[in-house]
């Protein structure tokens, strides 16, 4: 018998404190009651107790997607927003150095650092990036003003903007991974227990930090400015995730994985010249690699991804290797494993195309965006070089941005010797990063046709251009279909 048309209903409930809707959705999904019955229910019930049986205890992680909840991050550092924004499963976004001014912004000095001789080296290096920003801004507006005047068409306020947006294109390659930024995200209390327990398992201590401050908001009740503006009182009162905060800790596997892989692959690789830039050829900024024998790609990718040398040139020492050296790189990798971890990203292989991506990390900041592919990103450093923003070369002021960048890699290499982690917050924007994109072929598509459009800027434009050429000269059917924009094509005044 049909059921009568008037019993259906779709319904929008107000906001819950997260493990309180999860609850109420689970037990919604495991009954044949109403979901107004089932929120009394829980209403009326522990619902730290059931979080502890089937979240914690019997290992129900789906029930945790059932709940979500806003959280911001104000005065983190650029790389810290990197690292936060690491989850395939996330939705946010951080402040806009395309669309903000940075000049005004302080940086983030880690506390290893305070009080040091070393801390005056570091903030020289922050400040001199900081005043060639400054002074590279006002006559790059200039140049594309007089470059492209506003069209009749186009309001002055609008205008501005997107001139502003492009000089910002520019100067944000000056910008360094100490820059202090906003981030915004809604995500699972899923995804927030894997975000947590991954920054308390980090080696920086700025995302340990924050995985504690991430703890404790969980413990406390959310901010309701929005219910108060609105006339309904404080609102929300109960902690947002007090049971996931009280389970969340460093993961061990996740605190040593990554140590003791790069001290192998340090083992692994000497004697080959792949410690060596010098012994890597010509760096393609793009490189598609052919399909492979799945045990090598995870054996690679491992190695890769705590080296800074090109995948290709990877692959091809793993090949010569016997199968108990390729055993023995992924016993590394599995070997302090528990029975609940979740193994490392570099193990998600069998992706049909994978490029070896070499960009300005501005530009792959756009591109670590996007989460229907697997990225494996290489540690940040200046042994890659810099690119030179072609505006720069036609405005005629990319001396004083080389003469910059050069002194800062020589201020940095210096700095190495007596703080790793302060020279990896002062590596600018503008130098380059080592990125493998895995992925199937209608992402390759969305990224190639996305990013290639006259909107974009011009680095990460350029990378999808050559995506899809790279794609189209190995499967001509499938990357001639791919509807990409070439970077020649321009249009300033397009945002």
């Amino acid at each position: 018998m049909n059921q009568d048309q008037s019993s259906r209903r779709v319904i929008a409930l107000a906001p819950m404190p997260p493990e309180k809707s999860a609850y109420a959705l689970a037990r919604y999904s495991r009954s044949p009651d109403s979901i107004e019955s089932s929120i009394k229910w829980v209403h009326g019930h522990s619902s730290e107790k059931f979080w502890d049986q089937f979240y914690f205890d019997y290992g129900h992680a789906s029930i945790a997607d059932l709940g979500h909840v806003i959280i911001c991050f104000e005065g983190i550092s650029e790389l810290a927003a990197i690292r936060l924004e690491d989850e395939p499963l996330w939705d946010g976004q951080a402040k806009s150095s395309r669309y903000q001014n940075f000049a005004s912004g302080s940086w983030y000095i880690p506390d290893s650092l305070r009080g040091s001789e070393t801390e005056g080296t570091y903030e020289g290096i922050l400040r001199s990036l900081s005043e060639v920003y400054k002074l590279l801004h006002q006559p790059l507006t200039q140049f594309l003003t007089e470059r492209e005047p506003r069209p009749e068409s186009m309001k002055p306020a609008d205008y501005q903007r997107t001139i502003a947006a492009r000089a910002f294109d520019v100067t944000r390659y000056l910008l360094p991974l100490a820059a202090r930024t906003n981030v915004g995200q809604v995500v699972s209390i899923r995804t927030l227990e894997k975000q947590i327990t991954r920054l308390l398992s980090s080696q920086m201590p700025e995302l340990r930090l924050i995985g504690d401050e991430l703890k404790d908001a969980c413990q406390r009740a959310p901010v309701n400015l929005w219910g108060e503006l609105s006339g309904q009182g404080a609102g929300l009162s109960e902690p947002l995730a007090p049971t996931l905060a009280r389970h969340a800790k460093p993961n061990d596997y996740q605190v040593t994985v990554y140590t003791d892989l790069a001290r192998y692959t340090k083992e692994a690789l000497k004697g080959t010249g792949l410690d060596q830039p010098a012994n890597w050829g010509e760096q393609e900024p793009v490189d598609l690699i052919e399909p492979h024998d799945p045990m090598d790609e995870i054996v690679a990718t491992l190695l890769y991804r705590v080296s800074h040398a090109p995948y290709r040139s990877i692959l091809a020492v793993v090949r010569n290797w016997t199968q108990k050296q390729k055993q023995d790189t992924i016993d590394v990798a599995m070997s302090k494993r528990g029975p609940y971890d979740e193994l490392i990203k570099e193990f998600r292989s069998g992706y049909a195309f994978t490029f070896d991506i070499l960009m300005d990390i501005g530009g792959w900041r756009d591109m670590h965006r996007h989460r229907r592919c697997q990225q494996i990103q290489q540690n940040f450093t200046t042994l890659h070089g810099y690119d030179v923003p072609p505006p720069l070369v036609q405005a005629g002021l990319d001396q004083e941005y080389r003469q910059a960048m050069n002194a800062v890699r020589s201020d940095i290499e210096q700095l190495k010797k007596t703080s790793a982690e302060g020279a990896l917050y002062a590596t600018p924007f503008g130098f380059k990063v080592r990125c493998l994109f895995k992925m199937d072929y209608a992402e390759a598509e969305y990224i190639a046709k996305l990013r290639s459009g006259v909107k974009g800027h011009w680095s990460y434009r350029t990378i999808a251009w050559l995506m899809k050429h790279k794609l189209a000269a190995r499967y001509p059917a499938l990357g001639d279909r791919i509807q990409a924009t070439s970077p020649d094509i321009e249009d300033t005044l397009t945002r």
